[in-house]
């Protein structure tokens, strides 16, 4: 027994010793490559928070110390990261179009990742890629993800999935050929703010009707808003309508006669301007409690907690093989997305159908 208890303690170190932490090749150094970099890779907080001087170009926020501002918020201490850490990464790879931003990224990660001269060698050596996307509609993302894909990496897509349901699809045979993992979220998806709105719904009794302010109607904001309507309210949308005026664009969604969602739907007000810290608010209706429930706002200050529980969920990604969390809600919000660019460059006001079934990923 003795012996045993002397022995115990050395094996767990040896075990976790030698757990290796996950290779990261990251496509996309912009504003998100460098929101979830920071969250999982060790590195410099000084050059982190002004990277590139005032009155230098720069080709995104984060260069200009945006990040920074919402990850080390503790005044006293610049160096003091108040943004959750996720370890057991270590980003090994980089890409951007931009190679100075690039090439900005390795100096600032303490892992002094490989700048890549090309997309297609980020996938090479690695455990994961990691396609990050803050302003883009996904048009590109077959191209950049097929390689990895065919490698057998896993992979993990910013929002959106892709910019067109067909894409998706393509992505989808891709990674079931390979026997590889593939998912893709919105931060807005995991925010413990989102869970518990979502949990405040049972005070309303019967939902009547949603809104959403913010977002823009572009594919990039759009997928936010669709995605935080079906985290609340749940999948199973039927048709989209666009409302524009020359100042304004609202989406309806409505799930029609589907049990448990809003009867009369839920209407994203997208363009009401500039937003405190980029924040979406959400209401809902109905018959119970006190009529209705707010939420103050969900902004780059929550959204920190939110990636980081994507990190934790693509780690146990790589760790299973499969894809984890609401990846099947991003799937049809990919088709909701579709739907309301028809809606909006139709301008008739008439419901346009959402195509369906939607193709589905495994979740272990």
């Amino acid at each position: 027994m003795l012996i045993f208890l002397v022995l115990l303690p050395f094996t767990l170190m040896a075990q976790t010793q030698s757990k290796k932490p996950i290779r990261v090749g990251l496509i996309g150094c912009d504003t998100h490559g460098m929101w979830f970099g920071p969250q999982m890779q060790e590195h410099d907080p000084l050059l982190f928070s002004l990277p590139v001087p005032p009155d230098q170009p720069s080709s995104y926020a984060w260069m200009r110390g945006g990040n920074h501002y919402y990850f080390y918020t503790y005044y006293g201490n610049r160096t003091h990261m108040t943004a959750p850490f996720v370890d057991g990464f270590e980003i090994v790879k980089v890409w951007d179009k931009d190679r100075k931003a690039a090439e900005l990224t390795a100096k600032i990660l303490n892992s002094s990742p490989e700048v890549c001269d090309s997309f297609e060698q980020v996938s090479d050596d690695v455990d994961l890629v990691f396609i990050a996307d803050c302003n883009g509609d996904g048009h590109d993302h077959l191209e950049l993800t097929t390689p990895g894909l065919k490698k057998g990496v896993p992979t993990f897509l910013d929002k959106p999935f892709a910019h067109r349901m067909a894409d998706v699809e393509a992505l989808l045979k891709l990674a079931e050929e390979n026997d590889v993992p593939i998912m893709s979220l919105s931060i807005i998806q995991t925010l413990p703010e989102t869970r518990e709105f979502a949990s405040r719904l049972a005070e309303l009794d019967d939902v009547h009707f949603g809104t959403i302010q913010g977002g823009g109607t572009s594919r990039a904001g759009l997928i936010h808003t669709i995605c935080y309507a079906l985290a609340i309210y749940g999948p199973d949308i039927e048709s989209v309508t666009a409302l524009k005026t020359p100042n304004h664009t609202s989406i309806h969604l409505d799930w029609g006669n589907h049990p448990n969602r809003p009867k009369q739907g839920v209407m994203i007000n997208c363009d009401i301007g500039s937003t405190w810290h980029g924040s979406m608010h959400m209401s809902a209706y109905g018959s119970g409690g006190r009529g209705a429930i707010h939420n103050q706002g969900v902004g780059s200050w929550e959204y920190p907690q939110g990636s980081a529980e994507i990190l934790r969920l693509i780690k146990k990604m790589v760790e299973t093989g499969k894809a984890q969390g609401p990846v099947n809600q991003m799937i049809e919000a990919v088709a909701i997305a579709d739907a309301a660019e028809e809606a909006m460059k139709a301008g008739t006001g008439q419901p346009v159908q959402i195509v369906k079934p939607f193709p589905t990923v495994s979740i272990k």
